[in-house]
Formats: C-alpha cells, structure tokens, sequence
C-alpha cells in the first residue's frame, strides 16, 4: 500500500479538494492521501468529496490554522 502526501497549504476552495481529486486518480484502492490545507472551509469540503466520492475521510486534524485529511482510497 502506498502513502501519497498532498501540500496545498496556500490554496482555497475548491483547488484543494481539485487536487486531491486528481492525486486519487494515480492511487489504487487500500491507497493512503494525506492532504494538507490551510483553508478553514477545506473541512466542508473533504467531507463532502468522500462522502460522493466513496473515499474514506480516516482522520481530519486541525493544530494553528493547518488542516490534515488522511482519506483511504476505496476501489
């Protein structure tokens, strides 16, 4: 299983989840993406991408303005 990890500090909505969207594409189902952002609308965001995407969100952090997502690629 690989562990991809995603920097799109810097970046707001929609570009973070756009890039994870397209990161996803290069993994294969059991596959790990962590995506780290600093947009504080990225946690609506994410939650809603898994959730239509059937991804699942495995951990969502928050420490001094920066977000963590740890989604697990479903097939």
């Amino acid at each position: 299983m690989n562990t991809m990890t995603l920097d799109t500090s810097g970046l707001n909505c929609p570009l973070p989840v756009l890039k994870a969207k397209k990161a996803i594409k290069e993994l294969q189902a059991g596959d790990t993406l962590i995506v780290i952002a600093t947009d504080p609308a990225s946690s609506i965001d994410f939650n809603h991408f898994c959730h239509v995407s059937g991804n699942t969100l495995s951990a969502n952090t928050e420490k001094d303005g920066v977000f963590t997502y740890v989604i697990t690629v479903q097939p």
